[in-house]
């Protein structure tokens, strides 16, 4: 028996208690045995000072972390269940708190890593069984990756309950840009500006294809042509033009229902969380990677330099802000 989607909402809160307290208790053991925390200056790929994490001391780390999930899980129960309106002041810090926590979790930690592992995924599924990329999996699918992952799933889900719970003590009234047909006219240009941006990036991938050097030198290009790694490049961009078609399906009618040429689908209305929970994963990836970026210093030496393959990426944070509202807008589109 299918639950109702309304019931599976209600289910976020308990859910992220219960990932946040998991995790929470490992970050506890980790501080009590000095063992097992897996990021700052013990990854391997971020220990360089990248990063917002890169500044958390790992002596520091796990009881933050354990102090930051614990809390976080409270919360989230605090969230489960009943519809009381509780108090004014107890609703802004729940509220102030909880989305503290869900952004640190789903932005702030992830990083660049989540991006780039959605971004080359596409790649390493396909090619596996042939050979290519000729990358050590055990390289790339680490305990630190696993753990940034576990933290993004730990603000989404955070993330989802805040919004559950405060749409559940809501007194009912919605604003005017919230009706649908306001969000369908705003939806529209976040939805356009989403898709724009990540093509921009995709044409400076496909450049270095074509052997025009945007943004390096032509023996850097050489190289990459000699090694393969441009493909890996254009994989990228490639990636970057199917998330900017989808993108425009959170403002089209096939967005809505499936289009006719899909076997046994045609026709069917699209479940509304289908496009929202990948737009959102994809709105935090960016985002989390947009930190990392703005964080770096070589990077704004090259934006300093007007590097013209650092340009695009300079636009990364208008991306996340614009594809989070198409997504809202969607959503309050469909939501009856």
């Amino acid at each position: 028996m299918t639950l109702p989607l309304r019931t599976r909402l209600d289910l976020a809160a308990p859910v992220a208690a219960a990932w946040l307290g998991v995790w929470g208790v490992l970050a506890l053991v980790s501080t009590l045995t000095g063992a097992g925390y897996p990021l700052g200056a013990n990854d391997p790929h971020g220990g360089d000072g990248a990063g917002l994490l890169g500044l958390v001391p790992v002596s520091v780390g796990p009881p933050l972390f354990a102090a930051v999930l614990l809390t976080g899980a409270v919360a989230a129960l605090a969230m489960a269940g009943t519809a009381v309106r509780p108090s004014r002041p107890l609703r802004l810090l729940i509220t102030g708190y909880a989305a503290t926590v869900a952004l640190a979790l789903a932005v702030v930690v992830p990083g660049m890593r989540v991006l780039a592992l959605l971004g080359y995924a596409p790649m390493l599924i396909v090619g596996a069984p042939f050979g290519w990329p000729p990358v050590d999996y055990a390289e790339i699918f680490t305990w630190p990756l696993f753990a940034r992952l576990a933290a993004l799933v730990g603000g989404m889900l955070l993330a989802g309950a805040l919004l559950r719970w405060r749409h559940r003590i809501a007194d009912g009234r919605s604003p005017a840009w919230a009706a649908p047909a306001s969000a369908a006219r705003w939806g529209r240009w976040a939805a356009w500006t989403a898709a724009v941006i990540p093509v921009l990036y995709a044409l400076i991938r496909f450049a270095w294809l074509a052997g025009i050097p945007l943004g390096m030198s032509r023996e850097a290009l050489a190289d990459m042509h000699a090694d393969g790694s441009v493909w890996a490049g254009a994989g990228l961009g490639a990636f970057a033009v199917v998330g900017a078609v989808l993108t425009l399906g959170l403002v089209a009618r096939w967005g809505e229902r499936f289009p006719r040429w899909l076997p046994g689908l045609a026709g069917r209305p699209v479940p509304v969380l289908l496009a929202v929970i990948p737009a959102g994963l994809v709105t935090l990836a960016v985002l989390a990677a947009s930190v990392d970026i703005l964080a770096a210093p070589r990077f704004l030496e090259l934006i300093r330099e007007v590097n013209s393959a650092a340009l695009p990426m300079l636009l990364w944070p208008v991306w996340a802000v614009a594809l989070a509202a198409a997504t809202y807008a969607y959503h309050l589109r469909r939501r009856a």
